[in-house]
């Protein structure tokens, strides 16, 4: 038996060129807020006033992180809707979007109106510390080049101040300082003497028996001045983002804002308004962990692994992290992670998955907009394919606006931006018939148990003194051999393998077990495992994907026409794919006179030929005649191409629409003509099992078999508006 794959789902549909934003001059944004742009009771004209030669971006959301839509030149007229929070929603020519409003003007800029009211600027002056210089840089970001340093006192002209940033002349030269170190007057002369730059009194507010670290700049790397106990009280001159400049004692540094409270912790008036915390729920993947870490950092130690439903008092907020008590235990984890309520208070009685683990610690999400799936987490990083709108993608991570997905086998990045977790409403007809079995999921499970079911899933575990770290995320078998579980604790189920001294292995995360240990989820040198019964149980079991749109084409009956359209198809699925492009009515046919689900059909052929750009497709000279072959039907033993040329000149494929025509009657009579008509009956045959009481030709040993294969089919079929779906649904005693 087979682990990899036969079924045709590792391809791309490639058609207009994408972005990481939307395509067409139309941005995402508009699209969901077009009720309140349309509802707008006035508009107003402005234009873009910013330096010759700049430009002023025009971005999807209001954002500096949204997509770009554009670059707007000085001048260039706009129609503004509305604005907020220093954002204006504006159109520009045919594309609507946000742009800083600070960069708007009533006039037109070079226009004698404009030269008599010029935007204001004022006057301020540098202060830093004594000694220290403040860089000016050329763009509002610590990352652009400098300009200069400015000292303590310098004065400066300040053209606009937008989030941490000004926008200054200091002398010739024009760029951005950090806002909050310019003051009104010079720190240094009498009238600053006179009116002190404004100061607050705050405490230390961390843990008993902490400290808060005192930098000597508003970052992590920079040298440490001093460590201030819970309570210290400290003068605060500025914050800036998640950073305070504060004086302790005689030492002036820098802390973590979201330390410092109003009121002494540990005083009565602490007492009576005590740091205020949140309840909340960890909301991951069933089977899945949340890590609880040391620091706001995927850096920090793993102190600990939250189960989906656990309970943590949040305590601060930082950026995409929050400081939380679990276990007794306080740390920090990612916030996207937590929820108001217990993800599975509603659904706890439902009796259907309780003790079943999920596939993997992934979510199907839907792209809004043709969208770029990138080789890293940059828009500079090179595309690897266009993912159409409406694709079905398995998300594993989201962080900073980047999301780790997978689609067809490929692994990159999108932006979060032009995600949902709800699929878009088809045009199409779904239509489901429920199939009854004579046996139970559990009687169907130890069938399956006798054939050596495998997985590559990571939901592997071994107690903790099984392990001698040699890292914080790597570690070596120690003491004999060990055997692995399915969950932390010796509750859970023998996976039926061991581990014995001396093998490396990969520390995911850490929990306590039921069975009060300490356990390692662990990855190790060996790609597939045994699957335990639960696991099993899991893919058997309907009721875990029939609600998915993309999961539950697993029950696709593949015996089941699609009823499409040939002109809808050529335009939208075979539009660009080499020799297969116009050739819709051949596979329609092909369909028709050999009992095939189209779209499966195309699906096969796409990816055989690598989108119709492969020499079989193409064309190849046997005897004296050119020949095709589109499924690569007998292109196997050494030598593919001459293999699959001789097949198809023996069965007369001379022509692209004979090779498709051709080849689909090979395609239906082995799986197919046998019956197993849905992708969930090609791996785990339940007629055999449910008339004979035992497994038989299954195509796969890989329990995630017929789960992995539904992502294209599902993308194929949304780039349609019409088609029918026919499922067949398992259901057992």
């Amino acid at each position: 038996m087979k682990k990899g794959l036969v079924i045709p789902l590792c391809f791309a549909v490639l058609s207009t060129p994408a972005f990481d934003k939307t395509v067409q001059g139309v941005s995402l944004t508009k699209i969901l807020h077009s009720s309140s742009v349309q509802a707008a009771a006035k508009t107003e004209t402005k234009y873009v006033n910013v330096d010759t030669n700049s430009s002023l971006t025009l971005r999807a959301k209001p954002s500096k992180s949204a997509a770009k839509l554009d670059s707007l030149k000085k001048g260039t007229a706009v129609l503004v809707y509305n604005v907020s929070d220093g954002w204006a929603e504006v159109k520009a020519g045919t594309k609507t979007g946000y742009v800083r409003a600070e960069y708007l003007t009533s006039t037109k800029p070079g226009s004698t109106e404009t030269t008599t009211s010029t935007a204001k600027t004022t006057t301020k002056y540098v202060n830093v510390d004594k000694g220290s210089h403040l860089i000016l840089h050329s763009k509002a970001s610590k990352t652009a080049s400098i300009l200069a340093s400015l000292a303590r006192g310098e004065k400066v002209t300040v053209y606009s101040i937008s989030g941490e940033w000004a926008k200054v002349k200091a002398g010739s030269k024009t760029g951005y300082v950090h806002a909050s170190f310019l003051a009104n007057s010079n720190p240094d002369s009498s009238a600053d003497t006179s009116t002190p730059v404004q100061t607050t009194t705050k405490y230390v507010n961390v843990d008993k028996g902490s400290h808060l670290i005192l930098r000597s700049k508003a970052s992590e790397t920079s040298s440490i001045l001093d460590s201030l106990p819970r309570g210290e009280k400290v003068t605060v001159y500025s914050i800036s983002g998640d950073w305070a400049k504060v004086k302790a004692g005689s030492k002036t540094g820098y802390v973590h804002a979201s330390f410092l409270t109003n009121s002494n912790p540990d005083s009565s008036a602490g007492t009576s308004t005590p740091v205020q915390t949140t309840t909340k729920y960890v909301n991951v993947d069933k089977g899945s962990y949340l890590v609880l870490r040391s620091k706001a950092s995927r850096s920090g130690k793993i102190l600990a692994s939250l189960q989906r439903g656990e309970k943590v008092t949040v305590y601060t907020a930082s950026g995409p992290w929050v400081k939380v008590k679990a276990r007794g235990i306080t740390g920090y984890v990612l916030a996207s992670y937590l929820s108001s309520s217990d993800p599975d208070a509603s659904t706890a009685d439902d009796g259907n998955n309780s003790s079943e683990p999920t596939p993997d610690a992934t979510v199907t999400k839907y792209t809004t907009a043709d969208l770029n799936l990138r080789k890293g987490p940059s828009k500079s990083a090179s595309v690897i394919e266009v993912l159409d709108k409406g694709t079905a993608v398995k998300v594993y991570s989201e962080e900073d606006g980047w999301a780790k997905v997978e689609i067809g086998g490929k692994i990159g990045y999108v932006s979060t931006n032009y995600l949902t977790s709800a699929a878009q409403q088809s045009n199409g007809k779904v239509t489901s018939i429920v199939k009854k079995y004579d046996l139970s999921l559990d009687e169907l499970a130890n069938i399956q148990m006798k054939v050596s079911p495998q997985t590559d899933t990571n939901n592997r575990y071994i107690r903790s003194d099984a392990i001698k770290l040699t890292s914080h995320t790597t570690g070596v078998v120690q003491n004999g051999s060990w055997n692995i579980r399915d969950g932390a604790g010796t509750k859970n189920h023998e996976v039926g393998e061991t581990l014995k001294e001396g093998i490396k292995v990969t520390i995911l995360s850490t929990v306590k077990g039921d069975d009060g240990y300490t356990w390692y989820q662990i990855s190790y040198n060996k790609a597939w495992k045994n699957a335990t019964k639960n696991e099993v149980k899991y893919y058997l079991n309907p009721n875990n994907f029939v609600s998915d749109p993309v999961r539950s084409l697993q029950f696709l009956k593949l015996t089941s026409t699609a009823n499409l359209n040939a002109t809808e198809v050529n335009q939208k699925i075979l539009a660009g794919k080499g020799i297969l492009a116009g050739k819709a009515s051949a596979f329609l046919t092909a369909a028709k006179q050999n009992g095939i689900n189209e779209i499966y059909l195309i699906a096969h052929a796409l990816l055989e030929t690598g989108n119709g750009t492969s020499q079989l497709a193409n064309g190849v000279k046997y005897n004296g005649k050119t020949v095709y072959n589109m499924y690569g039907t007998g292109a196997n033993d050494g030598n593919a191409v001459q293999n699959g040329a001789r097949y198809a000149y023996q069965h007369g494929w001379t022509t692209p629409e004979a090779a498709i025509i051709g080849g689909a009657k090979f395609i239906s009579s082995n799986y197919l003509g046998a019956g197993q008509d849905t992708l969930y009956k090609m791996r785990w045959n339940p007629d055999v099992a449910a008339t004979y009481g035992y497994a038989s030709h299954q195509y796969a040993t890989d329990i995630g078999w017929a789960y992995k294969q539904v992502d294209e089919i599902y993308n194929l079929y949304n780039l349609l508006d019409n088609y029918n779906i026919t499922l067949e649904v398992p259901s057992y005693q």
